[in-house]
């Protein structure tokens, strides 16, 4: 059975005390870090986390896909969709 995701609270809490700093500290570390993920890949560009993965953006052509409710086709425009790579080193924690 899954267990529920890490809250962010969670996170900065335990970044606080591996930082051995307070949690106003840790949360402004994690917001400036996010952040700057955010800018890099909304701007065409890649973050690679060391021992996490690598953080990008994906360009997805004009195509067409199928409505479920009435089965009728549209033509979906081009977007953008953000992706992430797994790093080995996390897969081969998770799995070892």
């Amino acid at each position: 059975m899954a267990t529920k995701p890490m809250t962010k609270t969670q996170l900065v809490a335990a970044l606080a005390e591996r930082m051995d700093t307070d949690k106003k500290s840790a949360s402004a570390a994690l917001d400036a870090i996010t952040g700057l993920i955010t800018d890099e890949v909304s701007g065409g560009g890649a973050v690679t986390l060391p021992g996490v993965g690598k953080i990008y953006c994906r360009e997805r052509p004009e195509r067409m896909v199928r409505n479920p409710a009435t089965g009728e086709q549209i033509k979906k425009d081009a977007d953008k969709v953000v992706k992430m790579t797994i790093a080995k080193a996390l897969k081969d924690s998770v799995n070892g």
